[in-house]
Formats: C-alpha cells, sequence, structure tokens
C-alpha cells in the first residue's frame, strides 16, 4: 500500500495523537533560571559584564576542574557508580539515609516535578510574589491554581497569607533566601507552615541559595518524615550552573511521586565527579560565602551614598528600585555592555542585580549611575496605584523607614 493511501485510511488519528503528544511535550518544557533570564536576553558583546541569572563568576574550584578533566576520558561509559559515591557523600555529611535522597541534573528538574506530581485543577500551587516563576511554569502544566501571596514586611514568605489563601493547596513553594529578593524565611516559619497546611499537600523549600546566608536548612523535617520536599543545586555557590547537578532530599514515598515524570537516567559523569569533589572542599563554602558578602556589601554602600533604594539580602542577588519602569533601565544598561536581571510585574520599579565580581559590580555601578543620571525624566508614567513592595527600605542615611 502507498503512503499517500495509508494515511488515507486509517493513519489520519495516529497522526492526530503524535501531534497531540508532541504539543504536550513542547508545553512540557522545564523553565530554568538560565531560561527565564534568556527570554529578554540579547546577544552579548566582547566584555560584556553578565549579571543578569544568578550565576557564579567564579565557577568550580579547582578540585572540582581537575575532577572533570581526570574524568573526561572516561565519558564514553555511564559509570552509575559515581552517582552512588556522590550520594554516599552527600548523606554521610548530613546524616540522611541514601534512599533519602535523589540526584538530577540541577534542581529545576524536582521543582518541576514536584508541581506536576502535588498539584492538579483541584490542589492549587501557592507561591510568593515575588519568587522564582518556575514552579507557576509547572502549575499551569498541571492545571492547578495559581496562588501569589505578596512577602512580608520583612521580606519573608507571609505563612499565614499562603495558608489562608489557599486551602485546597496541593503544594506549598518555599525559596528561601528568596529568589529574586535574597531574602530569608525562617525555619520556624517552615516549621508553621507543615503544622498547619491542608492534609495530603507537601510543602517545598527550595534551598538554591542557603549557603550564601546564615539560614537554617529544612533537612532536619525531612529527617523528621514530614510532608516536606528540599531542592539543593550546584549551580550557585559551587559554580556549576553550566555543568548541572542537583538534588531532591525528602521521604522516599515523596521521591516516588517524581518518578512518573522521569529524570532517572543516568547523570553526566563529569558533574558528578566535579560535585563529589566540590563537597569534599573543607572551606569551599564559607570562602565563597564571605567573598559574595563583601562584594555584596560594598554595592550596597555605594547604593546607600548615591541614594538608591534597595532590598536587604543574603544571597547573591538582590532587588535594586529604579523608582522608574524597569525594562527602561535594563535596556539603558545593556546599551552600556552591562546585563542585569529581569522585572516582576508585582514591582515595576525594581530590576534585580546578581552579585558578580567586584570589577564587575564596579562595572555595574558606573554604568547604572549614567543611565540613571541621562534619563530624560526621574519619574515616568505608571499605572495611577502602582504595585509597591511591602516592608522597610534602606536610604543612603542609614536610617530604616517603612514604605508608603
Amino acid at each position: 500500500m502507498k503512503s499517500d493511501e495509508i494515511l488515507s485510511k486509517g493513519s489520519r488519528r495516529t497522526f492526530l495523537q503524535l501531534s497531540a503528544a508532541a504539543t504536550a511535550a513542547m508545553a512540557f518544557r522545564i523553565a530554568t533560571e538560565a531560561s527565564l533570564a534568556a527570554e529578554d536576553r540579547k546577544v552579548f558583546h566582547p566584555g560584556a559584564v553578565v549579571i543578569d541569572a544568578n550565576e557564579n563568576p567564579l565557577g568550580p574550584c579547582d578540585a572540582a576542574r581537575k575532577a572533570i578533566v581526570d574524568m573526561a576520558p572516561q565519558g564514553g561509559r555511564y559509570s552509575y557508580w559515581l552517582k552512588e559515591e556522590f550520594v554516599k557523600t552527600f548523606t554521610e555529611m548530613e546524616g540522611l539515609k541514601p534512599e533519602y535522597l535523589h540526584v538530577f541534573p540541577g534542581s529545576s528538574e524536582p521543582l518541576h516535578f514536584s508541581v506536576l506530581a502535588f498539584t492538579s485543577p483541584s490542589k492549587s500551587y501557592v507561591t510568593a510574589d515575588p519568587g522564582y516563576e518556575a514552579g507557576m511554569r509547572a502549575a499551569k502544566i498541571s492545571g492547578a491554581r495559581i496562588v501569589k501571596t505578596p512577602l512580608t514586611k520583612t521580606y519573608s514568605h507571609d505563612i499565614k497569607a499562603m495558608l489562608a489563601a489557599a486551602p485546597d493547596a496541593g503544594l506549598f513553594y518555599v525559596c528561601t533566601p528568596n529568589n529574586p529578593t535574597g531574602t530569608m524565611t525562617p525555619h520556624s516559619a517552615v516549621e508553621q507552615l507543615l503544622a498547619a497546611k491542608p492534609k495530603g499537600s507537601i510543602v517545598l523549600v527550595d534551598e538554591a541559595y542557603i549557603h550564601f546566608s546564615d539560614g537554617v536548612s529544612a533537612i532536619d523535617l525531612v529527617k523528621a518524615d514530614q510532608d516536606v520536599i528540599v531542592l539543593r543545586t550546584f549551580s550557585k555557590i559551587y559554580g556549576m550552573a553550566g555543568i548541572r547537578c542537583g538534588l531532591a532530599i525528602a521521604r522516599p514515598d515523596l521521591l516516588a511521586k517524581l518518578e512518573n515524570f522521569g529524570g532517572w537516567s543516568a547523570m553526566p559523569i563529569t558533574a558528578m565527579a566535579a560535585a563529589t569533589a566540590s563537597l569534599k572542599h573543607e572551606h569551599l563554602v564559607s570562602e565563597r560565602k564571605q567573598l559574595n558578602a563583601a562584594i555584596r556589601q560594598k554595592t550596597f554602600d555605594w547604593l546607600s551614598r548615591q541614594g538608591y533604594a534597595y532590598v536587604p539580602s543574603e544571597s547573591n542577588c538582590f532587588m535594586l528600585d529604579t523608582k522608574r519602569p524597569a525594562k527602561e533601565v535594563i535596556d539603558a544598561l545593556a546599551a552600556r555592555n552591562v546585563y542585569i536581571g529581569r522585572p516582576w510585574p508585582v514591582w515595576p520599579t525594581h530590576v534585580r542585580i546578581t552579585v558578580g565580581t567586584q570589577p564587575e559590580m564596579e562595572a555595574f555601578q558606573s554604568a547604572f549611575d549614567a543611565a540613571m543620571k541621562n534619563a530624560k525624566s526621574v519619574s515616568l508614567a505608571l499605572p495611577a496605584s502602582p504595585v509597591r513592595p511591602r516592608g522597610n527600605r534602606i536610604y543612603a542615611d542609614g536610617q530604616i523607614l517603612p514604605s508608603a
């Protein structure tokens, strides 16, 4: 039978099924910090200062780089045992059982899979606003109602508001330190959420930026077998965003729920070698945390001296109030070969800045100051009742004043 006859005599249904499957596959794309940053990203020019995606400009530590080079000749094999070695190293450090940990190429996959596993048209997805958007993208695929609640006056997740807004919640997403504000939600607040949440719902605690802060991890709540999944990544303080290694930490029955959505194949062996070497570097986290904090504070000091308001952060990013539509400032800095983060609609005059190297932050300061001073006006048209962030602002003289 000819191919055109096959199509005309019965394969139309198959064709439509394949088309539907392709459409679903496209909708299933996993949002990552890289993809979200790149949506409006232009081509970088030579010498560009790129502080738009919360990347770590230091890259992997020397031990991790050596491990990658040494492992490269074995790249023709899957080498599953490297993942077993990594799991053993991490769980022994954290006092976990190996079955409470699963490894992924970054933390974006387990975030996405968790939302798909625990939300639905009858089980809402609850998050902070402003907050990391990837989970909301996944919730659209699951058909869940998306509930966004403002941050508190101290820029933490408002647990009471989250609970009140979604008695039908399937999953509560708590990113701490928060992306984009870099602010902490206390461990006690996560405990309160777990104690008061609807039966059967899950609390997803994203600790991608925890190492930059003095915050207390929620891993102890996993050890207590509570309804919580903790995410970790090697993309931030470990400088492995382009190498891809992340973790989901939870009870085995919760991890099993993610299995239906994939992500259980072999890991890149270079990622496993680099991540294991990074864990074994005794002073890596403390040294990089201290360096990030020093550069961040110098940047804050400069902003205060210049009279610019910002949200205090404990992470490698922070939100800066430009007092004008954020997109205009983003474009003005891009014209000066400095690329900063995307805007969040709920805070229309704020931009997110990633903490880079000291020279990068000095280049940012110069470009930002020039862009602000060269602007045609200091107050461009905004909606009649603009949405303003709740909480305190730090001003040039060091005073902390409540927001209007």
